[in-house]
């Protein structure tokens, strides 16, 4: 008897796809119970998962472990994209299970790695799964750039603004500190320091940040949102693959709107701060 486990993955955890993957959970279970040399092991999943990496998706790697702990003889799947969006990950995976003798059948693409065959037939497929979801991260892309360049503000809320729908609303409490701290960097001089250091004792908390600090003030004093302008893709993802946030040097183009929301800053004071952060800059970096 073949200890025969399933894999089963859906890409959101909307609804409709939560009773796709009840529905798949099913179908394997049943799948392997007709045949009388199986057994059912287990039919792992992940919800909510891009397929193109392995490292976050819980279920897949529990399953592997549990092959190479000598626990499942077999494991299918749906269909390679399933498994994997990644070439080299659905190689390193089928090559390394069927070291330990272990095979993976595609049902749809009608795949058995156990097959002499096996291995060509699924780098194709795999191939195919990979740049198709190159493809697709392109048109997401695409489609950012759009929203973004018609004003869509992608992000989270930050300090003095929330965003919802895609736009951005002053939220007059912390809008209060914002004004707190451009005051007393520009009309009072003071330094990023003094100010994270009075904010302290005043009782004010950082929006995102576990204290208050130099870099924290800077970083509020050169945010463009606060005089009411808008910049975009200031962090990119170039690889589809990792799916890793890196801050944008120049690999893409920014995208900027001016005016674009309500300011809490005005512009006379935005313009006076951002002349007296260079010429603190020039300074040394301790006297900022």
């Amino acid at each position: 008897m073949l200890r025969t486990a399933a894999y089963c993955r859906v890409s959101t955890d909307r609804e409709e796809q939560a009773q796709s993957l009840r529905s798949q959970q099913q179908y394997f279970a049943d799948y392997i119970r007709q045949r009388e040399d199986w057994t059912l092991t287990e039919v792992y999943y992940d919800e909510g998962i891009s397929g193109t990496q392995t490292k976050k998706r819980a279920g897949f790697n529990r399953m592997i472990d549990d092959a190479m702990d000598g626990r499942i003889d077999l494991i299918l799947t749906k269909e390679v994209s399933r498994f994997a969006r990644n070439t080299v990950d659905a190689l390193a995976y089928t090559r390394m299970l069927r070291e330990r003798r272990i095979g993976v059948i595609f049902i749809l693409d009608h795949i058995d790695t156990r097959d002499c065959d096996g291995e060509l037939r699924l780098t194709l497929m795999a191939s195919l799964a990979q740049e198709e979801s190159r493809k697709i991260s392109e048109r997401v892309k695409w489609g950012q750039k759009r929203r973004m360049e018609q004003g869509v503000v992608f992000g989270r809320d930050l300090l003095g603004y929330t965003v919802r729908d895609g736009r951005l609303s002053i939220h007059e409490p912390e809008a209060f500190v914002v004004r707190r701290i451009f005051h007393k960097y520009t009309e009072e001089g003071k330094s990023a320091r003094r100010i994270a250091a009075e904010l302290l004792e005043e009782g004010f908390s950082p929006k995102y940040a576990a204290r208050w600090s130099p870099g924290v003030i800077i970083k509020i004093l050169r945010n463009e949102k606060y005089v009411g302008d808008l910049c975009q893709k200031k962090t990119i993802t170039p690889d589809y693959l990792t799916h890793l946030k890196k801050s944008n040097h120049g690999e893409e183009a920014f995208i900027t709107i001016t005016d674009h929301h309500a300011p809490i800053i005005d512009r006379e004071l935005w313009n006076r701060t951002q002349e007296e952060l260079a010429r603190r800059s020039r300074r040394r970096p301790s006297k900022t």
